[in-house]
């Protein structure tokens, strides 16, 4: 039986190989798009004819409800979101409401058409924040320390709360930072490669960055999304951590990422405290092994060649620019 899936935040890094991964499993996919007119689709340019674009708003319960109604189908991820930490510092009220109202409106929406739906929220390891446990796993309480982590929060626990009050298929993934060449240029690990390959071509100088020694666990999106998808296969509802369970450094990423050009970081990187958080979450580190015991998923890309995956992205991308 060929089943159909409908992936919000499509056109982001995690919706594009999702959709991808979707797609090679024969899945008829849906993407949810804003009726914003300024919404990209380079990630998913690749595919674009193989998919089943439809306009709905977070926001709007009725056009939500439209497309589940058109679309019938037997797995939701609900991956759309502002998932810039700092935007939600500037922009709390947006942040809260794609971050926390719209999972509401999700799941209502699904409990309204059609219950036998499976539901994926999107959650992340934002949520832990101010942790005293090293690693965190499902466990571990959360202590959110940024607005973004909060609003991920209330998510998180009104999915739990569908799922247990209204007996869905609902589950969450608490994924802790995965990157790819497709990652938005704001984020720190694209404004290293990017400024890297601008730097090996010759087009800057430096690279400005905030606090080096900023630890993280990161992992490849390409994997992550495996474990969405897994998620929803199984026969319990229930929600896993997914992390690779090594932190590495701001420092370790842009020293990798030089040395695959030829390069040494200390004539290139200044460290500017304008760029600091002002509330730095604590060592965010994921145990994943229940994700390992039940699901069979590990993270299979090293540090080292998610590095590698997006200089050489980036490098090529540049070139390609200025010929």
């Amino acid at each position: 039986m060929v089943k159909t899936a409908l992936i919000t935040g499509i056109s982001g890094q995690d919706g594009s190989y999702l959709a991808e991964l979707l797609l090679h499993k024969n899945y008829t996919v849906y993407g949810m798009v804003r009726h914003d007119i300024t919404e990209k689709f380079e990630r998913i340019e690749h595919i674009r004819d193989k998919l089943i674009l439809r306009k709905a708003d977070l926001l709007d319960q009725l056009s939500i409800i439209r497309l589940l109604e058109e679309a019938n189908p037997d797995e939701i991820y609900n991956l759309a979101s502002h998932s810039f930490v700092p935007t939600s510092w500037t922009q709390p009220i947006l942040s809260a409401d794609f971050n926390a109202i719209s999972v509401t409106k999700m799941l209502e929406a699904v409990r309204l058409v059609n219950k036998k739906i499976r539901f994926y929220q999107a959650s992340s390891s934002e949520m832990f924040g101010n942790v005293h446990d090293v690693p965190q796993n499902e466990r571990t309480p959360f202590s959110p320390r940024t607005l973004y982590g909060a609003a991920k929060a209330y998510g998180h626990f009104v999915t739990v709360n569908y799922r247990e009050n209204y007996n869905l298929f609902a589950v969450s993934g608490i994924l802790y930072n995965h990157e790819s060449p497709r990652r938005g240029l704001e984020f720190v690990t694209r404004k290293i490669t990017n400024g890297v390959a601008r730097i090996k071509c010759g087009l800057d100088d430096n690279i400005v960055l905030g606090n080096l020694s900023a630890e993280r666990d990161w992992g490849f999106a390409g994997d992550y999304v495996e474990a969405m998808w897994l998620m929803l296969q199984q026969e319990t509802p229930q929600d896993y951590v997914i992390a690779t369970g090594v932190s590495h450094s701001v420092k370790d990423f842009c020293e990798i990422a030089f040395h695959r050009v030829g390069l040494e970081m200390h004539n290139h990187v200044v460290s500017d405290p304008k760029f600091f958080r002002k509330t730095d979450t604590f060592r965010l580190l994921g145990n994943a092994s229940q994700a390992f015991t039940n699901l069979g998923w590990n993270a299979k890309t090293s540090f080292e060649n998610l590095v590698i995956m997006m200089v050489d992205a980036d490098c090529e991308r540049i070139k390609k620019q200025l010929i």
